[in-house]
């Protein structure tokens, strides 16, 4: 006799599935707020804290660095490639810098740094606090006395917070710094060139736009691994399927972000 498919396999529901997706938005909605609640009320206090958001700013940022800047500067050097050829067909082959310089800084530096970055350090920040879960760390936590969501939460979403428009700023630099070699090399278009078109188009609110944006990416893509990682159950199995979790949704998160957040600042003007 054929068994019966197990829960865990059997197709869910619409309805079971919006239940599950408005609980996961009410729990990270209530994580965002007891953080910034905590954050206000002195969650950086204490040499402890201090020593712990510096650590994590190190994990986030700069361990970060390289793959940030490398992901950055080859998109922007294939962009080159490709606006040259297709520009020098309109004979505007001196644009190429303009359109690959506000590409990179209002929107590719941004959401590439996001994604690159989020998904590293989001599966780092669920497994961490995954396995603090499921090793009843937490619990113990509580149990002195302290506060998790202090202690866990407020140093990484501070650090993701801060380190991802940083982290942005050094991709949009050796991006373009990419792009105005492949320019030399491929196109034949002149550094000074380059250069000097870059700064015409490029203005510091284009700047802000990319950065603006990464603010946000930042605190959501901390919050949402922190959610995951401490929501983490059913031992090492579970702190895998977090894991994975973590990497999509705030994949996809950034992506459907940045689309609002592009519409909102271009209506302020930005």
């Amino acid at each position: 006799m054929a068994q019966a498919p197990s829960p865990s396999h059997r197709q869910l529901s619409p309805i079971v599935w919006m239940a599950r997706f408005l609980r996961a938005v009410g729990g990270v909605s209530l994580l965002a707020g007891q953080t910034l609640r905590s954050a206000v009320r002195g969650g950086f206090s204490g040499p402890w804290a201090r020593r712990e958001l510096l650590y994590q700013l190190e994990t986030v940022g700069i361990r970060s660095l390289t793959i940030a800047i490398l992901t950055a500067a080859f998109s922007s050097m294939v962009m080159t490639v490709q606006f040259a050829v297709q520009m020098t067909r309109f004979g505007v082959k001196e644009y190429v810098s303009s359109v690959v310089s506000l590409s990179l800084v209002r929107e590719l530096g941004p959401a590439l740094t996001a994604l690159m970055v989020g998904g590293r350090v989001g599966a780092g920040i669920a497994a961490e606090l995954g396995s603090m879960r499921v090793t009843e760390q937490v619990d113990a936590i509580r149990a002195m006395g302290a506060d998790p969501v202090r202690k866990l939460v407020v140093p990484r979403v501070a650090a993701t917070t801060l380190a991802l428009p940083l982290l942005t700023v050094f991709a949009d630099i050796l991006g373009v710094l990419g792009a105005m070699v492949v320019a030399r090399i491929d196109s034949g278009v002149g550094m000074t060139l380059f250069l000097e078109s870059m700064l015409r188009s490029v203005t510091l609110e284009d700047v802000m736009h990319g950065l603006v944006k990464t603010v946000f990416f930042g605190f959501l893509l901390g919050i949402i691994a922190c959610y995951k990682g401490l929501s983490t159950s059913g031992g090492t199995e579970g702190v895998g399927r977090a894991t994975t979790e973590t990497v999509v949704i705030t994949s996809l998160v950034t992506l459907c972000v940045d689309f609002i957040l592009t519409n909102l600042l271009l209506g302020f003007g930005l």
